[in-house]
């Protein structure tokens, strides 16, 4: 039984020491809806970046003044609205009926079912500028929440709708469907923060060679142990994609998750194989270059014929697949810390502060 008051935390978009809680009606699931009580709450970059009015670069998209933060949840179904039939067309699939008692993830853009994302997708994404998760009780389209099996812990299947979707569509969104990253292939993971370790697992997991970089070497001694092959700390080695060209026999990787942005993008381009990939999903050394440093982004993809491939999430159908591919291989997502509910504040800045390794969550019910 849902209570009558539940808390929520939002945000002004005016700074991560700004957060605010505050006591609210629970809300009642109408058609095609479900009310999910919210055990675990994960976060990612991009919440940090909501909370402090950065997240602009989605022209497409107007934040609201205020909003509830965060996208990715694990709760439990406490009670459905007056019909379990899916809404969207596109979507009608008996076999993912939604009961009381079931445990759920979100999904970040609950419109967004299958093939390429749309502006209008994004206009519902979670945490901004559509309400987030940082909240006790939420409800949810039918179609905007997916089942977890019985091995994952809340706390783990809460990592899952956007880190560890964003490295499965960067490994396999060019494949044809139903094919995946394997032997043969080698992956550069850069850093070890949420979508840079769910690569390294789920790469290693599929049989490829994963080589991770991070300016730690305990942490790389952490990601050796989830099986990376080859490891690079680019503080020590700072031609890191020298060091890359020299672990493939200066072939080059296959796949670079690139998560630097504009002190790193060069070293990608010049250490991916011929006809490779870099998947962009991240820019946490800034959006743009150094004045008179810009980087030529035509020559250096056509210097070694690269796709350069901005990954943005990925549909819900590719977050069934993954699901089972996790459950097959029985991955357990890595979380660094959890804190209380009360600690979002806290959270938040531990997150900003980029000390982590995986994933951060917060326990909502504890």
């Amino acid at each position: 039984m849902a209570p009558q008051k539940i808390k929520q935390w939002l945000t002004g978009q005016d700074g991560l020491d700004k957060l605010r809680i505050e006591e609210v009606e629970c809300p009642t699931p109408k058609e095609n809806e479900v009310l999910v009580e919210i055990h675990s709450v994960s976060m990612n970059y991009r919440d940090t970046e909501v909370c402090m009015g950065l997240y602009n670069h989605h022209k497409s998209v107007t934040q609201p003044p205020a909003i509830v933060p965060c996208s990715d949840m694990c709760g439990v179904v406490v009670s459905v609205g007056p019909s379990s039939d899916n809404t969207l067309d596109s979507y009608k699939n008996p076999a993912f009926r939604l009961k009381e008692g079931d445990r759920v993830i979100s999904t970040f853009a609950p419109t967004h079912i299958t093939g390429q994302i749309a502006a209008r997708d994004l206009g519902n994404g979670l945490g901004g500028p559509a309400p987030g998760v940082l909240i006790q009780y939420r409800v949810f389209p039918t179609f905007g929440v997916v089942k977890i099996p019985d091995y994952i812990t809340d706390d783990e299947a809460s990592c899952l709708p956007i880190a560890a979707m964003t490295a499965w569509m960067s490994l396999n969104c060019m494949r044809p469907k139903g094919e995946i990253v394997g032997k043969g292939e080698t992956i550069v993971c850069q850093g070890t923060g949420g979508v840079s370790i769910s690569a390294a697992q789920i790469a290693a997991a599929a049989g490829a060679d994963v080589i991770v970089t991070s300016s730690s070497d305990a942490k790389l001694e952490r990601a050796r142990q989830l099986g990376a092959k080859v490891t690079i700390n680019y503080r020590s080695s700072p031609e890191w994609d020298e060091a890359v060209l020299s672990a493939t026999s200066n072939e080059g990787a296959d796949i670079i998750i690139e998560v630097g942005g504009a002190t790193t993008l060069r070293k990608s381009f010049e250490c991916v194989r011929f006809g490779g990939l870099i998947a962009c999903i991240g820019y946490l050394s800034g959006k743009q270059d150094k004045a008179g440093d810009r980087t030529n982004t035509n020559l250096l993809c056509l210097k070694r014929n690269v796709t350069l491939k901005g990954i943005v999430n990925g549909p819900r159908d590719d977050l069934e697949r993954m699901i089972e591919f996790y459950e097959q291989k029985q991955i357990r997502p890595v979380v660094d810390r959890v804190f209380k509910f009360g600690e979002a504040k806290e959270a938040l800045q531990y997150l900003f502060g980029g000390g982590h390794f995986g994933k951060v969550v917060i326990k909502v019910k504890e």
